[in-house]
């Protein structure tokens, strides 16, 4: 199992402030695809005097530490999620926003075939899907 975001800080050496704490802890209980103003109800629920600037810089400090990754999917909002998630790619709906992560071994198998035919090997890749819910009926 991997460590914790509290761990991953602490062993780059980030300072960790009691509300940073409970902005990791918050992230790490999430399993969805927060952004900063969904972060920040959430862990002003815990700790009320937790500003939203707080979780705008933990975030910037938590990206560029790389234990988070900033997810843009062209709405205007960033969205964060563990750096170290099992690998997962992305279907967001245009309609609710709503993001669904999935994983298809065709795909997988597909990239990797692609990579090798154009003479290069996968060392990472991300996917984003973009739709529109089909009608039912």
């Amino acid at each position: 199992m991997s460590l914790s975001i509290i761990d991953r800080c602490a062993a780059k050496g980030l300072r960790l402030t009691e509300q940073r704490r409970v902005i990791a802890r918050v992230l790490e209980e999430s399993d969805d695809h927060p952004d900063a103003e969904i972060l920040h109800a959430r862990a002003a629920a815990i700790d009320r005097r937790i500003s939203l600037a707080t979780v705008y810089r933990t975030l910037r400090v938590f990206d560029e530490a790389g234990i988070l990754d900033k997810l843009e999917f062209g709405d205007g909002r960033a969205r964060y999620e563990d750096a170290e998630r099992a690998h997962h790619d992305h279907l967001i709906d245009l309609t609710s926003g709503q993001v669904i992560e999935f994983v298809d071994p065709e795909i997988e198998a597909l990239q990797e075939k692609i990579a090798g035919r154009l003479g290069y090997r996968l060392k990472g890749h991300r996917l984003e899907l973009f739709g529109v819910p089909l009608k039912k009926g």
